[in-house]
């Protein structure tokens, strides 16, 4: 399979079959638009941004309490102004309807229990039960509740009873550290916290109670703290669940204007405090219904399952699966136990017709020769969702011939920082191997050199050149907006910078290369991080990669965690340069090769390019990266002390 191949065409009644060609439909008949496909649907999109976000207003029937003025009052980056005067409640476009209160809304497999399943009108009732506890604790418009929890009903209905008040919310899962905790929901003076003492991970009991007692302690601002009993003991002094949701009450959503704070999510915290990223009601509202339900193609009756933590912008796109009356599969524990096909087969139990997963995850099946599509009863999947990192043709390969060759793979790349996508596939667009097939609806996205011009078959910085209604509305306490603009608009003023490499193809699919932060330039060529990875993930004798440039010595330094058993001599370090020289090119071989028992990363799993470089020309570990910030926090010491024995270079 070579990059590029188109491997999925999309059928001849897309108009019939996928809910995209059904609002195509639409926008004829309500609209007097005529579009052909894709393409033209997208330059649409782009240039009369109020004509087609208040389409997706219309076409979803977007439920106000007093309507809005105009669709874009200011367009203006930052401070771009969405529909002025409305005002709505997300909570309410979830669980606001009457109607089949009896199909499943969620469906919770854990390694800690039983599985559990949710009505819709047993979501309704225990959200209306914990909307009226909030209320009793003193929660009201604007207060911050966060919480310490798994991906669980619990945190759902937590959440949404939350949003109901328009109070604001923010998580982390018990796999964070105290610190990690902290730092992120400490700057946001929460008023309520909901926690659990304990989970299981595969087979070992994790105990959090000493974590718990130590995050109440180092938030003074708490006034209650919730216990929501899963595994482990009692947490003293705490509200039970079953206390906050004693008191039965009307289950009412309080409007809130349409840029009122949702959520608050939060970068990695690499270096420094976690940015707080906060997310609006109506911005998110729009924003996942175009997307779920136009590009995922999430109708009602369908069912998402993807695994991930309360810490990732995955969980809170799972959550709004429920925007299109479908149900979401929920997991928590250990996903890769007791082997890598535990979730093939929670898949053939839980029927999803969308399943999402990792670019790591497929390369590790691919590695290990799982055959999901043999092994287990997968009928149910229309689409796979691939997101979190670039997925090499290998990916593509595997997914169509060991999964299933008939199933959408819609592959894409977005950020926290819009809580969705900005480049992906859709149902109305080819599948090519190794790419990304093309930007999302009514995001205007580009590809710009260091002159802030658009480009196309270079690689540029990823910018966004309009508004989009879920852009962060803001940054948690930054009254001036000054970290929010120095994140995003300094480089090129009124114009998003997203902080990835990509190369746009003529046909308009796309390639994200990397980071542009940790991006690597030799002699004034830029390489992305990805190219090397997916060439040392086809090498049996690498587990795991991180690369480095160092301009001042102009020196590639790439580190490698090897297979077990195995050293680093010069025969191995002749094949690696050989294999990065074969597929690539001379200046992608490494002037040194450093193996490493683990690569540092992220709790929510990516490399720490930009620290390790920082650490490699000097500056003190503890300056650029929080130990607590990391999977695992050792994982920083041999490349503080491969660090040492190097002679110091200017960062």
């Amino acid at each position: 399979m070579r990059q590029g191949e188109a491997i999925w065409t999309p059928p001849t009644d897309w108009r019939e079959r996928f809910e995209m060609g059904r609002y195509v439909e639409w926008l004829r008949t309500e609209r007097g638009h005529d579009f052909a496909g894709y393409e033209d649907l997208y330059r649409w999109s782009v240039t009369d941004l109020e004509g087609f976000w208040a389409s997706i207003w219309d076409y979803y029937g977007v439920r106000a309490h007093t309507p809005y003025v105009r669709v874009l009052g200011s367009r203006g980056m930052p401070g771009a102004e969405w529909f002025p005067g409305a005002t709505l409640n997300y909570a309410e476009h979830m669980l606001g309807r009457d109607e089949d209160l009896d199909a499943v809304a969620i469906l919770a497999y854990s390694q800690t229990r039983e599985t559990r399943t949710l009505t819709f009108g047993e979501l309704r009732g225990q959200v209306a039960r914990a909307r009226a506890g909030l209320k009793q604790l003193g929660v009201g418009p604007g207060d911050r509740v966060v919480a310490y929890l798994p991906n669980i009903p619990e945190t759902a209905v937590a959440f949404l009873a939350a949003a109901s008040l328009g109070a604001v919310w923010a998580t982390c899962p018990p796999e964070f550290g105290v610190r990690s905790v902290v730092d992120r929901l400490g700057q946001l003076e929460p008023k309520v916290l909901l926690a659990v003492s304990g989970y299981v991970y595969g087979e070992k009991l994790i105990d959090r109670g000493q974590n718990v007692a130590a995050i109440r302690e180092r938030l003074p601002s708490l006034e209650a703290v919730v216990d929501v009993e899963y595994a482990g003991g009692p947490i003293p002094g705490a509200t039970s669940w079953d206390e906050l949701l004693s008191e039965s009450g009307p289950l009412e959503f309080d409007p809130v204007p349409f840029a009122h704070p949702l959520y608050v999510l939060f970068s990695s915290g690499t270096t420094g405090l976690p940015k707080a990223i906060v997310h609006g009601h109506g911005g998110i509202l729009l924003e996942h219904l175009k997307n779920l339900g136009l590009a995922w193609d999430v109708q009602p009756g369908d069912r998402l399952q993807w695994f991930t933590t309360t810490a990732w912008m995955m969980w809170n796109a799972l959550m709004s699966t429920l925007l299109l009356r479908a149900s979401m599969v929920m997991l928590d524990g250990n996903p890769g136990y007791p082997d890598l096909g535990h979730a093939w087969q929670l898949a053939q139990e839980a029927r999803p017709t969308l399943m999402g997963i990792s670019p790591g995850f497929a390369l590790a099946c691919r590695k290990q020769g799982v055959e999901p599509g043999r092994q287990y009863d997968l009928s149910s999947l229309r689409s796979l969702t691939v997101a979190g990192s670039p997925l090499p043709v290998d990916g593509f390969e595997w997914i169509y011939e060991q999964v299933d060759p008939s199933v959408l793979l819609i592959n894409g790349s977005g950020g926290t920082d819009v809580c969705s996508g900005i480049v992906q596939g859709c149902p109305l667009l080819p599948v090519y191997a190794g790419e990304i097939a093309g930007p999302c609806l009514g995001v205007d996205v580009a590809a710009f050199d260091e002159h802030g011009e658009p480009v196309v078959g270079e690689l540029g910085e990823l910018v966004i050149r309009q508004p989009m209604p879920s852009m962060a509305v803001s940054f948690w306490n930054d009254p001036g907006y000054e970290r929010y603009r120095a994140a995003y608009f300094d480089h090129y003023p009124g114009i998003w910078r997203h902080g990835d490499w990509i190369v746009f193809t003529e046909r308009g699919s796309s390639v994200i290369t990397g980071r542009s932060d940790a991006t690597l330039n030799r002699g004034g060529v830029r390489l992305g991080t990805s190219e090397f990875y997916s060439v040392l993930e086809d090498l049996d004798e690498v587990v795991d990669s991180l690369v480095v440039h160092l301009e001042e010595a102009d020196e590639l330094i790439l580190f490698v965690v090897l297979r077990e058993g195995l050293e680093l001599d010069d025969a191995l370090r002749s094949r690696i340069a050989g294999a990065l020289r074969d597929a690539l090119s001379p200046r992608h071989v490494p002037d040194t090769i450093v193996a490493l028992p683990v690569i540092p990363q992220t709790l929510t799993g990516k490399k720490l390019e930009l620290p390790v470089k920082r650490i490699l020309t000097g500056v003190p570990a503890a300056e650029v990266v929080s130990p607590d910030a990391l999977a695992n926090p050792a994982s920083i010491e041999p490349v503080v002390a491969y660090a040492s024995t190097r002679p110091k270079t200017v960062p």
